[in-house]
């Protein structure tokens, strides 16, 4: 009974932080997908036979072997996703980068030709 309070808990606390986590690029459907797996897995917790039936329908032996498969599923989708957030924002730095180093470049030939040009 104890693990079963500790495992809502754990995802009663990780659907208020996406809930609450700020940001206007975060789309709605990801909070959508996140409450809807929030609330898969209160099911599964609450009824551990439901997901066995389910297993057993989609031809997998036991319901801990599905939720395996499917937390392996996640995984690679959501490395593939962050690995696209952290190339965008590579992107983005050098951009950066590159701007700030024009600048600089431009401030230093402006202050080499006011220092050459002799004061009257």
């Amino acid at each position: 009974m104890i693990i079963k309070v500790f495992l809502i808990a754990s995802v009663a606390m990780a659907g208020w932080w996406l809930l609450r986590s700020s940001g206007g690029r975060q789309l709605a459907a990801t909070r959508l997908g996140g409450l809807l797996f929030a609330a898969s897995w209160v099911t599964a917790v609450m009824a551990p036979d439901l997901v066995s039936r389910v297993a057993n329908l989609m031809g997998v032996g036991r319901g801990t072997d599905l939720v395996l498969y499917l937390l392996v599923v996640a995984f690679l989708f959501s490395s593939i996703a962050q690995r696209q957030r952290l190339r965008t924002v590579e992107e983005r730095l050098a951009t950066v980068a590159r701007s700030q180093a024009l600048l600089e470049l431009e401030l230093a030939r402006r202050t080499d030709e006011r220092e050459r040009v002799p004061e009257s």
